[in-house]
């Protein structure tokens, strides 16, 4: 039997929506794991590894370069952070109808650690 072109747009819609919905958990995860520090604090740190590259050893100095090109990404991600707020945008957009099509409850979100505030964003209620 073949499948009708309706068919065929519902399962490449529940496709894109669980494409969606699986960027913003992993988004999630990440930003759960990560000890948020401020701009102020990885500049201080920043400018600490410049003093100590002066009388590093050798062998110091490529662990302190390595930290401040890791700090440095750091602190361009703190100031776009936008990678986060567009996949947050996406799951609010999908979120409600994924939740009644696949049956996902509130609690359920709030346990892969969606914020509620994200959920209310998404319409999505507590049961």
């Amino acid at each position: 039997m073949a499948m009708t072109e309706e068919h065929k747009v519902a399962l490449e819609e529940g496709r894109a929506q669980s494409r969606r919905i699986g960027a913003y958990l992993a988004s999630v995860e990440v930003q759960g794991r990560r000890t948020k520090r401020s701009p102020e604090t990885l500049q201080k740190r920043l400018e600490a590894i410049e003093i100590k590259l002066e009388t590093a050893s050798p062998i110091l100095r490529l662990q302190l370069f390595q930290e401040r090109l890791d700090l440095k990404a750091e602190l361009a991600e703190l100031a776009s952070n936008d990678g986060y707020k567009r996949l947050e945008a996406d799951f609010v957009e999908v979120a409600q109808a994924y939740s009644a099509r696949k049956g996902i409850s509130y609690e359920a979100w709030r346990e892969a650690g969606v914020p509620a505030a994200t959920l209310k964003a998404a319409r999505i209620p507590r049961s």
